[in-house]
């Protein structure tokens, strides 16, 4: 009874369930975005998910990151929400890794999952991601927020990536971050839901993907758009003339301003 409602849609069915329950996905990054995209992966029976992130949750996160409350504040996040996680099915099995994405060991968390979902929110990291996915032919959902909207895009092999929209990664001082320009907490729920939704449909092979595709969405506006693009014939990772073919860009960039990327 627990997963009738979704059992009953002919895209998921008995065997849908069971590719749910077999499936796993690794949520990097436990915030605004990651907190309802595992909330609605976790309600949907998804058998096992990886929380990858090493901050604690503060009472500036409990607008938007509703996996939390006033309770967790001082706790890891990932130690927060595997609590709240197996309260909703004791049956999931978590994963809790504190740790950051870096080059390190980026390959390794990606491999280790059938799908990974972006919920960054350092763009140095978004593109580590992209990255890794290109190069390892592992899909990935992208997602971002600021202020009252944001977009998602699904990186799989042979489709245009992220790179192909936005070449490189904007200047930190170019683009505010949420913490200065602000977040509406429900902009990140629209945003990690649908990208919930995109790992579900991945997983049970169904519906359209937003690959070659990237959702927008204007809260503020009222309006939400789909805008097609295509793969970019000199993208720098997923071209044919690509010359990102490893990642130790990103080592250079870590040993020269002595910092991890989330």
């Amino acid at each position: 009874m627990r997963h009738h409602r979704q059992r009953i849609l002919d895209e998921v069915g008995p065997a849908g369930q069971q590719r749910l329950t077999s499936a796993s996905i690794a949520i990097v990054g436990v915030g605004g975005l990651g907190a309802p995209a595992a909330l609605y992966l976790a309600a949907a029976g998804m058998g096992r998910i990886g929380l990858i992130d090493d901050q604690r949750v503060d009472l500036s996160n409990l607008n938007r990151q509703v996996l939390y409350s006033q309770s967790d504040i001082g706790l890891l996040k990932v130690d927060a929400a595997v609590r709240r996680l197996r309260a909703i099915d004791p049956a999931i099995r978590l994963e809790a890794r504190r740790e950051n994405v870096q080059p390190s060991n980026v390959a390794e968390v990606m491999n280790a999952y059938d799908v990974v979902i972006d919920g960054t929110d350092a763009f140095e990291t978004k593109f580590l991601l992209n990255d890794a996915a290109v190069l390892l032919g592992k899909p990935l959902v992208h997602g971002a927020v600021l202020q009252w909207g944001g977009q998602v895009l699904t990186v799989l092999p042979g489709w245009p990536c992220l790179r192909c929209l936005f070449r490189d990664p904007p200047e930190p001082e170019v683009v505010q971050t949420c913490e200065e320009a602000g977040i509406i907490g429900a902009a990140t729920g629209v945003i990690g839901s649908v990208q919930a939704e995109e790992a579900i449909k991945l997983v049970l092979g169904v519906g359209t993907p937003l690959s070659g595709r990237i959702f927008q969405h204007d809260g503020l506006r009222g309006a939400t758009r789909i805008t097609e693009f295509r793969r970019d014939p000199d993208c720098p990772v997923c071209s044919a003339h690509a010359t990102i073919n490893d990642l130790s860009r990103y080592v250079d960039q870590v040993s020269a301003r002595g910092h991890v990327l989330v």
